[in-house]
């Protein structure tokens, strides 16, 4: 049987409902929101003489929920326009229509019985074969199902999506002893490829992996706090990027996901363990406190901390008083920066003689020993238990990878020498010669390794071999990725854009000419591309060294004519900050295959200058070949208040409907995939016989079109909106967008507009506010207003 999801009904318009719909929004599948009918009119219906029998009071919910969507940070939506895949309904008047769907998705109240009384009408109206799940991040999957029909129970699962569901990767799927196996094996997939998920699938135990692993680490570290004397602040300082998690490391996580949502998910375990694990599961009381209090983190607007004007204060959970935030002191942490590896970091702190040391070792210790105890009861491996904590936690190493990098028989012995009970089958793997959870791209299970079973669409740049390496410099690599493709990967920092990556961009166009189908353009670092080297460009001009960065200039733009008029295709596959000389490198390009967590912008006059890589140019022509060529001046005044304002997309989505993604490019919901799409999209292009674009004439605006986007900048100037360098800069962007001062229709070449550009942005890089901008820039890491 061939299955599709070709719509979705999600019932629960809440936070977690209405994430769900909207991330299913964002991948085009259109979706039923339902929720319960209002019992009263709210003040404002009863003023436009409502009553509880008409639609928009019945449809309340559902309706302020996708109202909601446009307002919340992070955004659910990857564009606000996503919202009208979203329709609201009720549960008393619409349950009919969820014969209509493919897949049914109950994220109500966390309530057995509330569940198990819809499940029943929901069984009433399905149609036979369609999909049902519950994103419960708790409560017993097999005993919510109890009393359905065959159909249903063959067709039921758990589907636990982390918030927010478009920007954490995890989904636990939770399969009962009656799923079809073939409806496991078909929405693991579906979750995979067209949702961008990272599945795991886990038993139906108590808050399932993630939560039940995640939260005992949390509260193991509360309890280190309070036995140690640390403060919240100094734990922080710790249990971050040291230690491969998130900047938020513990307690600003807890103001983030909220205390009582948190003290819910422990509560999930407590009433269903017991001994000691039940103990550890049972918060502090100053965790009870707080809650009585409303201290409930973010979402309240104090928590563990709580910021006050510019300061950020911690909370003492003695005397609940807000103090300054501290920051632990200790060699080890000193040390631990110093160490290039993350597993040296970790390694570092975890057997080191001080206070932090202590802390990483006591926080650490009982987190990988209740992972090793609780493994085999929560999931099918222990590799998946890895991946559940890295995609839903934001751990860089999951339990078992942290116990390898610390190294297993030495943290084994001092586990042992401090009398804690190591689980059998870990000692049993010591005693047979394996010293390691993993070896390769396998991991020990029952006895022997096991090879991880990856998505073969997933490729790892780090795993590739060295002899496909074609060739490389300080600031690039040049690779063969299979099937005559070649990908030319950043290496330098924050994968800047200078000299040695221009280079080998015209090297590499040249060798792909010659020797394959085609080329792709991508990196697996943090982003894409933060633009050329601002450094090196303010060094240069405080130097009065125009020269150089005249050459340079002209070699940037030399370099994207190489993309842009290769004669094999070159695609190029954005992702993170694609910003000002990244998004240059991929407007020229055959294809864009963007991520859909592409956020990209020429942001240039953020430090006082305009694209002159040819992104003006670029960006012109996309709108000038999206508009048909029908208003010249509605496609100048569009790129030049994208370029003017700085406009960075929140998604590839946006992207597109800011200009910088056009309808023949793509965009790739599951990263991991990225390489793969662009590669098949070189392929693609090469079997089709691909042919460069051909060098034509290019209409401009002229000096009338100039004055016109002139007239707006000084607008804003007289509004007290922008200051005069900022209108400096727009006069020099006007001109060159407009094509100089010549007649509007006139007919030029891309060098001519290229040469003008080119002028303006060596004017411009010559302005002492401009070095300040920059100078600012590169200190402080946001826009100087000068």
């Amino acid at each position: 049987m061939t299955r599709h999801i070709r719509k979705v009904a999600v019932i629960g318009s809440g936070v977690m409902g209405s994430g769900i719909a909207a991330h299913l929004a964002n991948i085009g599948i259109p979706s039923l929101l339902l929720d319960i009918v209002p019992k009263d009119l709210t003040p404002e219906e009863q003023a436009k003489g409502l009553t509880l029998t008409d639609k928009a009071v019945r449809n309340r919910h559902s309706m302020n929920a996708i109202k909601k969507l446009a307002k919340q940070k992070p955004a659910p939506l990857s564009s606000k326009s996503r919202a009208s895949y979203i329709e609201a309904y009720n549960l008393d008047d619409d349950l009919e229509r969820l014969k209509e769907v493919d897949w049914i998705i109950e994220v109500v109240v966390e309530n057995l019985s509330v569940k198990k009384q819809l499940f029943e009408k929901i069984d009433a109206v399905r149609k036979p074969g369609t999909i049902i799940s519950s994103n419960t991040s708790g409560i017993s999957v097999e005993a919510m199902s109890e009393g359905r029909s065959d159909d249903f129970k063959a067709h039921f699962l758990g589907t636990h999506f982390f918030n927010p569901p478009r920007y954490l990767k995890l989904l636990e799927i939770i399969p009962t002893q009656a799923t079809k196996e073939d409806v496991l094996t078909f929405m693991k997939a579906f979750a995979e490829e067209a949702l961008g998920k990272g599945v795991v699938e886990a038993k139906d135990t108590p808050n399932f992996i993630g939560n039940r692993i995640g939260t005992y680490g949390l509260l193991v570290t509360v309890e280190e706090m309070l036995k140690g004397g640390y403060s919240v602040g100094e734990v922080d300082s710790v249990t971050g990027p040291l230690l491969g998690r998130p900047k938020s490391a513990t307690f600003r996580t807890l103001d983030v996901v909220g205390l009582d949502t948190f003290l819910h998910v422990a509560k999930n375990v407590f009433d269903k363990v017991e001994g000691k694990e039940r103990e550890v599961f049972d918060p502090a009381p100053f965790m009870r406190e707080m809650a009585e209090r409303g201290w409930l983190g973010a979402k309240s607007g104090q928590g563990f901390f709580l910021k006050q004007g510019k300061d950020i204060l911690e909370l003492n959970p003695t005397t609940f008083e807000y103090e300054p935030r501290k920051k632990l002191q200790a060699v080890s942490i000193e040390q631990a920066k110093q160490a290039k590896k993350l597993p040296d970091k970790i390694k570092t702190l975890v057997y080191a003689n001080d206070r932090a040391g202590q802390l990483v070792w006591n926080l650490i210790k009982p987190t990988l020993l209740y992972s090793a105890d609780k493994a085999f009861e929560i999931a099918k491996d222990i590799y998946a238990i890895d991946q559940a904590m890295k995609w839903g936690f934001g751990w860089e190493l999951g339990p078992f990878e942290t116990w390898d990098a610390i190294g297993v028989a030495k943290s084994v012995e001092r586990m042992e020498a401090e009398g804690e009970s190591v689980p059998v089958w870990v000692k049993e793997m010591l005693a047979s010669g394996k010293e390691t959870f993993y070896e390769a791209n396998s991991f020990y299970h029952e006895g022997s390794y096991s090879k991880k079973q990856i998505n073969e669409k997933i490729v790892h740049l780090k795993s590739l071999k060295p002899d496909q390496v074609i060739f490389k410099n300080a600031g690039a690599s040049l690779i063969d990725v299979g099937d005559d493709v070649a990908l030319l990967e950043f290496t330098s920092p924050n994968n800047s854009i200078g000299a040695d990556v221009l280079q080998m961009i015209a090297k590499s166009v040249t060798e792909v000419e010659q020797n394959y189908k085609g080329l792709v353009i991508n990196n697996q670092g943090k982003n894409f591309c933060v633009g050329a080297n601002l450094m090196l460009i303010l060094l240069e001009a405080q130097d009065d060294n125009f020269f150089e960065i005249d050459l340079s200039v002209r070699q940037f733009q030399q370099a994207m004519a190489k993309i842009r008029y290769s004669q094999k295709p070159v695609v190029t596959a954005p992702f993170g900050m694609t910003l000002g000389g990244g998004t240059e490198i991929c407007l020229p390009s055959a294809s864009i295959q963007a991520s859909l967590e592409t956020y990209m912008g020429l942001v240039e006059v953020g430090v006082g200058v305009i694209p002159g890589g040819g992104g003006n140019k670029e960006l012109y022509l996309r709108n000038l070949d999206q508009s048909g060529g029908a208003d010249l001046q509605a496609v100048a005044n569009k790129t030049f208040e994208t370029i003017a304002m700085a406009k960075v997309s929140t998604s590839a989505q946006e992207a597109r409907e800011v200009g910088f993604l056009s309808e023949r490019d793509g965009i790739v919901v599951n990263g991991d995939f990225l390489i793969d799409r662009a590669k098949q999209e070189v392929l693609h292009l090469a079997a089709k016989g691909y042919r460069p674009p051909e060098r034509r004439k290019i209409p401009v605006v002229g000096e009338t079109g100039y004055g016109t986007m002139l007239l707006g900048a000084k607008t804003m100037k007289f509004g007290g909106m922008i200051s005069d360098h900022d209108l400096k800069i727009a006069e020099k962007l006007a001109f060159v967008i407009a094509g100089g001062r010549v007649p509007k229709g006139t007919l030029v070449d891309e060098q001519y507009l290229l040469d003008l550009e080119r002028e303006a942005f060596l004017s411009l890089v010559a302005e002492p506010k401009t070095q300040q901008r920059m100078q600012y820039m590169l200190t402080k890491g946001k826009p100087l207003r000068n």
